[in-house]
């Protein structure tokens, strides 16, 4: 079944289903777990270059039969790299790494003091044509609200994380308001999803995996979300998501086990 695309505000398609890399050891694994995925379905792939394995994310795309323009590929900018020759530079190493020239989406990993000059050298790089679209991960409303006033190109995309125990309505609403598209981090909380217990039984109601549920869920709030994992089955499953929908009233239990808690670091209060 085809999968679904948004289209962010330049009018570049994003599709709402990604494999992502995080915590992939980079080679032969990364370069694997990438073409399996691609060869199952997916034609999106999410990586960065603090996780060390863009080589492997490019070796895995060349192995693959998927042409390059028919894949969305992101990475980002990590924060030791912010500032506008940095950035520039860092990016030219991440393209190298990757093996391609150029990239459909390029994220602000963390925002950091240096976000102003870090996006105006993003901006660059978009308005060379080398980066499609250009966009933050991680950003809270404040962060977005002070990149806003000084920015000349609204970022396309805020990765961020998000999954049933943290749904940060309000940012979503904001991101909506603006015309950015949210996409989620850590869908399945590194597993803790499995434990609970109104996702159990979601599971045995529409004969589903709790992750097929969880990540169905996540498309159904229009949010783009990049699960991964290196088992076979495991990458085919979780992109089984298109031929069930999950009711109104059962999105909205769902959307009832926010709590805020979360499995990574609050943006406010990550130093790295």
């Amino acid at each position: 079944m085809e999968q679904p695309t948004t289209t962010l505000n330049n009018g570049v398609q994003m599709p709402m289903l990604g494999f992502g890399t995080f915590k992939v050891p980079d080679g032969e694994i990364t370069a694997q777990s990438v073409k399996t995925a691609l060869e199952l379905g997916y034609r999106h792939v999410d990586t960065a270059a603090i996780y060390g394995n863009e080589t492997g994310v490019g070796e895995g795309i060349r192995q693959s039969s998927i042409a390059r323009k028919d894949i969305f590929l992101t990475t980002k900018v990590w924060n030791a790299d912010h500032g506008y020759d940095t950035t520039l530079k860092a990016f030219d190493v991440s393209l190298q790494k990757l093996g391609t020239d150029y990239l459909d989406l390029y994220l602000i990993h963390w925002p950091k003091p240096l976000n102003r000059e870090t996006w105006r050298a993003m901006e660059r790089l978009y308005g060379e044509k080398r980066i499609r679209a250009i966009g933050v991960s991680n950003f809270h409303i404040h962060h977005l609200e002070d990149l806003l006033s000084a920015c000349e190109i609204v970022p396309a995309v805020n990765q961020i994380e998000f999954h049933p125990r943290l749904t940060q309505s309000h940012l979503l609403d904001f991101c909506k308001r603006k015309g950015i598209q949210l996409e989620g981090w850590s869908p399945l909380m590194k597993g803790q999803v499995m434990d609970i217990p109104l996702l159990k039984n979601l599971s045995a109601k529409y004969s589903r995996t709790v992750s097929q549920v969880v990540l169905r869920w996540d498309i159904q709030k229009g949010v783009v979300t990049i699960p991964k994992s290196t088992h076979r089955e495991r990458i085919k499953e979780n992109m089984q998501l298109f031929d069930f929908e999950i009711s109104e009233e059962d999105m909205l239990l769902i959307d009832a086990l926010n709590t805020g808690q979360r499995t990574g670091s609050d943006p406010d209060n990550f130093n790295f």
